[in-house]
């Protein structure tokens, strides 16, 4: 693609993107605070990836074919300490409100339509008092467009045309067949909307591709309509969450590339990520985990390596659609205008789908009717170097690679970012760069680091609590509460990013003294579990 000829560009940071005021209303034009004394306003887009493992992409250690994805980190900024909200709804709410997921309302999951609302931390859909970045941005004069996951929100009431999005293309509910649409009376049922009404995909339908081309054809109509206007362009892949569903000529690239097996996969990530200084080169190692099989013990070795295959191959298909979406800005002419960020929801899933009861035994692995996940064993292996996965506040849960690149607006292409940063501070970032008010946000900035390498740690404390999994960070230190153990777990982080030596006997003052912060958080958020 045309894309890959720059290799070599200028450009640059960011990690932006969300919004929101503090106010129960979107900030007024009038509140604006510039990044720079007559510094123009960028346009955003920010993709989304779908419980993507921290080194499943080139430019964090894995082998699947990213070139787009790869050439935006050469370009841009990675951030090597960079967190997600642990799961999909919370990571969401938090992205579009820059707020904590609880005070936007989605501490847990989405609500059904037909249930009871409770209003609170946890009713399920974002709050209509707490400002999306849509809206925001919206005040501020930009155009505003949504393709791809929406999961925040079921009822009609709460889509993403009813919160700022001036045109979308959505998936309103979560995991779903990338081939069709289930339909009533299957437990996987799902709904999709164009511009506020339903819609139905058609026959030659893949929903990777479809999210791509709406994402093209609303920049396309934003150049046509309003092309002094800024943007704000969101795009909310599916890949690679489950079902494990990619087309026969992007598996087909990987056939034989899992043989050896997770342990040989995480052995070659971890050294190439070595080899990027994205982590430190002594730190300890995690140990097979006894849930995970030895590739040498694994009976169908065959099937196990044909999963990951399809793994990369959704993950390729992703790449290319975002490769389609690059090509757009270049040929509008905006690319060096426009902030690009990528990041994931939350890390690898190591989850089952095998109870569903939705798999068809006799259906192409990949096609229409199979029904399956990579599992444990693949997971582990898609969040080298980190320990545990998707629904954990440990780092395999929270740390998410993030690429910002930005041309006009930073000089420190290709460079990493250590700085430690979290969801919540897209949004003062965003909001900072289109000229608008973050008074009230959680967040800190990330702007400064577009022209220099921070030099210090943020001013202060990061959260998180999901269903019952709970954590802290202070510096180089967080403090972490696994449910199913049930007990506070101390690491330092900078020295210890694998979370293998529990510090909290050595330092129980610490702990105490981080426990109560959380704890103070916890009650301020509405967190039902203290």
């Amino acid at each position: 693609m045309k894309n890959l000829r720059f290799l070599t560009d200028v450009a640059a940071l960011l990690a932006g993107l969300v919004l929101v005021g503090a106010c129960a209303e979107p900030p007024e034009p009038n509140d604006a605070v510039p990044f720079s004394a007559g510094a123009p306003r960028p346009n955003v887009v920010l993709i989304l990836a779908d419980d993507l493992g921290y080194s499943d992409i080139g430019s964090y250690g894995g082998e699947i074919r990213t070139p787009h994805l790869d050439l935006l980190a050469a370009q841009g900024l990675r951030f090597s300490q960079f967190y997600n909200a642990g799961r999909c709804c919370p990571t969401r709410a938090a992205l579009l409100t820059g707020r904590y997921a609880h005070e936007a309302g989605v501490g847990r999951m989405v609500s059904p339509v037909g249930s009871e609302i409770t209003a609170g931390a946890y009713q399920g859909f974002l709050a209509r008092e707490v400002p999306t970045i849509a809206e925001s941005l919206r005040t501020s004069g930009y155009g505003t467009y949504l393709s791809g996951k929406w999961h925040v929100g079921e009822r009609s009431e709460h889509w993403p045309s009813r919160r700022g999005f001036d045109r979308t293309f959505s998936l309103i509910s979560g995991a779903s067949s990338y081939w069709e649409i289930l339909r009533e009376g299957n437990p996987m049922v799902r709904q999709m909307s164009r511009d506020g009404e339903p819609w139905e995909p058609t026959e030659d339908f893949y929903m990777t591709d479809a999210f791509t081309q709406a994402a093209v054809e609303q920049l396309q109509h934003h150049q046509r309509e309003r092309p002094d206007a800024p943007f704000f362009l969101y795009l909310a892949y599916t890949a690679p969450h489950w079902p494990l569903h990619a087309p026969e000529e992007d598996i087909a690239r990987y056939d034989g590339r899992y043989d050896a097996g997770w342990e040989a996969l995480r052995r070659e990530r971890w050294q190439r990520l070595q080899a990027m200084h994205l982590f430190p080169a002594e730190m300890p190692q995690i140990e097979r985990p006894a849930s995970v099989p030895a590739w040498k013990d694994v009976e169908d070795k065959d099937r196990w390596s044909d999963l990951m295959e399809v793994y990369a191959a959704m993950v390729d298909r992703m790449d290319q659609g975002i490769g389609r979406v690059l090509d757009q800005l270049d040929a509008m002419g905006v690319a060096e205008d426009t902030l690009v960020i990528f990041l994931s929801d939350n890390g690898a899933c190591a989850e089952s789908i095998a109870n569903r009861g939705l798999d068809d035994p006799s259906a192409a692995l990949g096609g229409r009717g199979s029904y399956v996940a990579y599992r444990e064993p693949w997971a582990w292996a898609s969040n080298t170097p980190l320990r545990l996965y998707k629904q954990w506040q440990h780092e395999g849960g929270i740390r998410t690679p993030l690429i910002a690149r930005w041309p006009a607006g930073s000089s420190r292409p290709g460079q990493i970012e250590n700085r430690v940063g979290h969801v919540v501070d897209l949004g003062a970032t965003l909001l900072e760069l289109a000229g608008a008010s973050s008074v009230g946000l959680p967040g800190e900035s990330l702007a400064p680091q577009f022209e220099a390498p921070s030099e210090a740690g943020r001013d202060g404390l990061l959260y998180w609590e999901h269903i019952g999994h709970r954590a802290v960070r202070d510096g180089p230190y967080k403090l972490a509460w696994d449910r199913l153990v049930g007990r506070w777990e101390l690491y330092d982080i900078e020295a210890d990013p694998a979370e293998m030596r529990d510090l909290a006997a050595e330092d129980p003052e610490r702990v105490e003294t981080l426990a109560a912060a959380w704890r103070e958080w916890a009650e301020s958020v509405g967190v039902a579990v203290l």
